[in-house]
């Protein structure tokens, strides 16, 4: 699996995600923010808040929330 190697706000809750094997794009969290850890993410002041985690190699926000990494290559890679 490749690694996560930058991520940068892009707008609204898109994320423009690169991973080391040169894949690379947006990914739209709009449809993705339910559930309880992802409630405060609806907040887009919130939402901008997330950090590239390089040990969990994913990005994470203040309250614990995060996707798997498997879960933002696929949305890189397959639905590009």
């Amino acid at each position: 699996m490749p690694q996560l190697v930058r991520a940068r706000y892009a707008g609204d809750y898109r994320v423009w995600l690169e991973f080391s094997d040169g894949a690379s794009g947006e990914v739209d969290f709009a449809t993705e923010l339910y559930g309880k850890v992802f409630e405060p993410l609806r907040d887009v002041a919130y939402f901008r808040e997330f950090r590239l985690d390089e040990e969990l190699d994913t990005l994470v926000w203040p309250n614990g929330a995060d996707f798997a990494p498997e879960f933002l290559y696929n949305q890189v890679t397959v639905h590009a």
